[in-house]
């Protein structure tokens, strides 16, 4: 009998994982796509190039197509980190369940957790617009102000050491205390606990996502690289410390590249 309860439950585990990976495979097909179409392949962004700015303004398609772009994106940013929760939350699904499979409240999860970072990604579209019509970013979606990029890694860097950074960030790391806090029955129940969950990510990492304007929005590397990071901090044992002196690390170089700009 515990045989056959592992079965199902590595076999539920197996398909779980294989969807997340296939979602977050398809989501970063998507954006190497776009990088293609743009030009601006992963190696080829530089930090230190200030580019002149698209001057013309942005229509209605326009905004819908940069918030398809951010949604995709922070689908392929988020989910990997997600996926040790979402798991977590499909076996305690099984458990209780007993002999009905967990897959539809955990897509129902899943499906709330992306619902938030999708609301996310219209606020970051918006604050994308205002940059743009600013004349703040460069064609190729990179700050062409030193103070702006200055700012922005200045303000991250603090962020890491805040309270709210500090407490969404242990609800990230610590999916049984989150369940037990925020357990909800059904699928609609998943539903809201997914956009809970999403909440506390969004609390954790707006900051690092603000970034993306330092580098290049569509800078695939600097992309991945905050990706990693977000997963580090969430996963690793001394996630919380790395953390803490990445923001250093933010401020100094936010400083430094103030310094450059007077």
């Amino acid at each position: 009998m515990t045989t056959t309860a592992e079965a199902v439950l590595r076999r539920d585990r197996l398909v779980i994982a294989a969807g997340l990976a296939g979602t977050t495979a398809l989501a970063w097909a998507y954006m190497f796509y776009l990088a293609a179409q743009m030009g601006e392949m992963p190696m080829s962004s530089d930090m230190g190039e200030m580019a002149m700015p698209q001057m013309q303004s942005w229509g209605p398609v326009d905004l819908a197509l940069q918030f398809v772009m951010w949604s995709v994106m922070m689908v392929a940013m988020m989910v990997p980190s997600a996926a040790p929760m979402i798991l977590i939350f499909a076996k305690v699904e099984r458990n209780r369940r007993n002999s009905e499979s967990p897959v539809a409240p955990t897509a129902a999860f899943v499906l709330g957790y992306l619902l938030v970072w999708t609301a996310f990604s219209a606020l970051a579209t918006l604050a994308q617009w205002g940059l743009h019509s600013a004349a703040l970013l460069s064609p190729m979606m990179v700050s062409t102000s030193r103070v702006l990029g200055g700012g922005l890694l200045i303000a991250a860097g603090i962020f890491q050491w805040t309270p709210l950074k500090r407490a969404c960030l242990h609800h990230c790391r610590s999916p049984l205390h989150f369940f037990m806090a925020e357990w909800r029955t059904g699928t609609s129940g998943a539903l809201v606990m997914g956009s809970h969950h999403g909440a506390y990510c969004v609390g954790c990492c707006w900051a690092l996502m603000a970034l993306l304007f330092v580098a290049g929005v569509m800078n695939l590397l600097w992309v991945a690289a905050i990706a990693g990071f977000v997963l580090i901090e969430k996963i690793v044992r001394r996630g919380e410390a790395v953390g803490r002196i990445a923001g250093v690390a933010l401020v100094a170089s936010g400083l430094a590249m103030l310094a450059r700009a007077f």
